[in-house]
């Protein structure tokens, strides 16, 4: 709350409240978040296109830093934006998580509702053979 010394009609030492509200403060703090934000948002989802089919399960939490396997109609793999093939695909999964333990990582996959049975299992079987035994199903939600 601020105070006005020098009021009109009082004596020398009159103090008058002041009652007014500055919200400027707020606004500069509420527009950098803003900004923040709409920097951060485009840079926490994977942009593969995948069509999902649908899921029943509840959701579960995700990790901190999730990594996601997308698997195109057309047999394409990606580890979150970037392209990869099957032989590789235990090696740049460990580039990616970096220190973190492979047993105890978990991998998110992402299948487009046209993928061949074979085609999954043969990621499935890769991410067992690199030490990945902890993998969740991505579906859409309804």
């Amino acid at each position: 709350m601020g105070a006005k010394l020098a009021g009109s009609g009082g004596g020398r030492y009159e103090v008058e409240a002041n009652s007014e509200i500055n919200v400027t403060p707020f606004v500069d703090v509420m527009l950098v978040l803003l900004i923040i934000f709409m920097v951060a948002a485009p840079l926490a989802s994977v942009t593969v296109q995948v069509a999902l089919p649908p899921a029943v399960a509840k959701a579960s939490p995700n990790p901190p830093k999730p990594v996601y396997i997308s698997i195109q109609s057309n047999g394409a793999l990606y580890i979150g934006d970037n392209a990869t093939d099957l032989s590789a695909l235990g090696d740049d999964i460990r580039s990616t998580i970096g220190s973190r333990n492979p047993a105890k990582e978990r991998i998110f996959i992402r299948a487009d509702k046209d993928v061949l049975y074979g085609e999954f299992m043969g990621v499935m079987n890769m991410l067992q053979d690199n030490g990945f035994y902890s993998v969740a199903l991505v579906g859409e939600d309804q």
